[in-house]
């Protein structure tokens, strides 16, 4: 008689990836996310700009090069501890022009608002993205409005596209990422993220948790004038920390290794997290930066980001490597390694 038991029933399927249908977890930033560009999207509008997927695309104009950025905002609520949908678009396009070294200049907005929004509301919308805008030094100079029957929209959705200027002596993309470039974090991981779930989940804690939403483009030229060896800049939106070290790693064929020691989380958004059941390094960030820099000029891109207050929290949390080329691994305190993977589906829908 075999009294060994039968472990086959207890087997884990594999995520289903072949949807006939959009799922919600298409636009999560995961798997999934990627999988409907590369089999979609790109067959059919691919080109070679389109196919380096960075955040946004650099284009030449004679001796002039140019960053242009869209970005969707769909984000539910509309208004959050921290900020609303109006500075949150600002602010994302602002910081996927700046990931590229751009100095953004201007901004093209779309609104899509549904029937019934109040005119206060809109207002508030409109007064935060203007506040947004002068903040980060840029004009909006074009736009568009469609209104919706009710109930075919939630509240207001709004869509910005940004121009900026590249500086001659910049050039960072995820190609350029090297073995041995130090990875530097701007601050306290997903922030965003907890702010909208806190409350949808009617979370309530001591402090108050926050959205970071934040233009980053001052900060990234700073880090710019310390340093011509920075590689490659991300902000780490949808999908969180991990899914963009792991969209950098395979972009560039090298391997990712960090620190989970090193990596800075509020303890609110900590115990958020884990009352939740969800890891802080797959939730969206709104205000933070992720670079990899020659190792030679890290100390001083960090010094230099520290003196900022929005890189006041900045740390190094770990290198490129060459091997596992095209993996994120991670090192807890004991010297234990595990693979961080890219989300298969969706945890936080409609967060950015």
């Amino acid at each position: 008689m075999n009294d060994q038991p039968d472990f086959s029933q207890f087997s884990c399927p594999l995520p289903k990836t072949d949807y006939d249908t959009i799922q919600m977890a298409h636009g999560a930033g995961g798997r999934l996310s990627a999988d409907l560009i590369e089999r979609v999207f790109l067959p059919v509008l691919g080109n070679a700009t389109l196919e380096k997927l960075e955040d946004q695309a650099t284009l030449s104009f004679g001796d002039k090069r140019l960053a242009f950025s869209t970005d969707s905002f769909v984000v539910h609520p509309v208004f959050f501890p921290g900020g609303n949908i109006g500075e949150l678009a600002v602010n994302g396009t602002v910081n996927d022009l700046a990931m590229a070294g751009a100095e953004p200049k201007v901004l093209s907005v779309g609104f899509i608002i549904e029937e019934g929004l109040s005119i206060a509301d809109l207002h508030e919308i409109l007064l935060s993205m203007r506040r947004a805008a002068d903040r980060a030094g840029v004009q909006i100079v074009t736009g568009d409005t469609k209104v919706v029957n009710k109930g075919h929209g939630d509240k207001i959705f709004i869509n910005t596209s940004g121009i900026g200027v590249i500086p001659q002596k910049v050039h960072i993309s995820a190609h350029q990422i090297k073995p041995g470039d130090k990875i530097i974090l701007s601050g306290t991981i997903a922030d965003h993220g907890m702010a909208i779930m806190s409350v949808r989940e009617g979370l309530s804690f001591e402090s108050v948790i926050e959205s970071d939403t934040a233009a980053l483009n001052h900060l990234v030229q700073t880090m710019i004038e310390v340093s011509p060896n920075i590689h490659a800049m991300r902000d780490p939106t949808r999908g969180g920390l991990a899914t963009t070290l792991n969209e950098l790693a395979q972009a560039s064929s090298v391997g990712v290794r960090i620190f989970e020691q090193a990596i800075p989380v509020r303890e609110t958004v900590k115990a958020a997290c884990e009352i939740l059941g969800i890891d802080p390094l797959y939730v969206a960030n709104e205000g933070k930066l992720v670079a990899f820099v020659a190792p030679e000029d890290a100390e001083d891109v960090l010094k230099a980001m520290r003196e900022d207050s929005l890189g006041k929290d900045a740390v190094i949390i770990g290198e490129a490597v060459e091997k596992h080329a095209g993996k994120v691994v991670m090192e807890n305190i004991y010297g234990v390694e595990r693979i961080i993977d890219m989300p298969v589906g969706e945890q936080l829908p409609r967060i950015c």
